[in-house]
């Protein structure tokens, strides 16, 4: 399997959404980039904020789109475009309402479920074969109280275990950037609950 060459965290531009649910996604680049010492630069051609940072040797282009949530996928395509990166060759980085706070999960394909991030690139794109970081948020419980948690901030406490799991996913980008999607997945999907 190809390595990684873009890394895309999908979240809400501005500071009034910084810290929100919903911008885990943003988190996890920022993170990256502040890890292997990227400054993100604004990209008007890429409707979003790049860098490029060196993991395990090989450069990876890091990508926040600056367009809504719902949005992302003109940024994300532009980018793949710009930069010639096939799709399996990016990992969309995104909040998860399906798992708790504290899990983050690879995976590669598969739907949207109903991640307006996710749905508008598989819309743009005409498929879904990309890899995906899951970072859960949790479920408030009921379906109509899920736009309120999404758009609010976590507590304390799962924001801590948000960061958490952000690096562990961190830990194992090495893996997937050199190629080995696999092993990189099995790392973080089994990594202690």
């Amino acid at each position: 399997m190809a390595g990684l060459r873009l890394i895309v965290g999908l979240g809400n531009p501005g500071p009034e959404h910084a810290r929100q649910r919903h911008n885990a996604g943003f988190w996890f680049v920022d993170e990256l980039a502040r890890k292997y010492g990227g400054q993100f630069r604004i990209e008007p051609k890429l409707f979003g904020e790049t860098c490029k940072v060196d993991i395990g040797g090989s450069a990876v282009w890091l990508l926040k789109p600056a367009t809504f949530m719902n949005l992302a996928g003109k940024s994300v395509t532009a980018a793949l475009r710009f930069w010639k990166i096939e799709p399996d060759e990016a990992l969309l980085a995104h909040d998860e309402l399906d798992l708790p706070p504290g899990t983050a999960r690879l995976k590669f394909d598969g739907g949207h479920g109903g991640q307006n991030g996710l749905r508008d690139t598989i819309r743009l794109l005409g498929h879904a074969k990309f890899h995906r970081l899951r970072v859960g948020i949790g479920h408030p419980g009921h379906k109509d109280k899920v736009v309120g948690w999404v758009l609010g901030k976590p507590t304390a406490a799962d924001e801590a275990m948000i960061l958490r799991s952000i690096d562990d996913a961190i830990d194992v980008m090495p893996l997937a950037v050199a190629g080995d999607v696999n092993e990189a997945m099995k790392r973080l999907n089994t990594a202690k609950a």
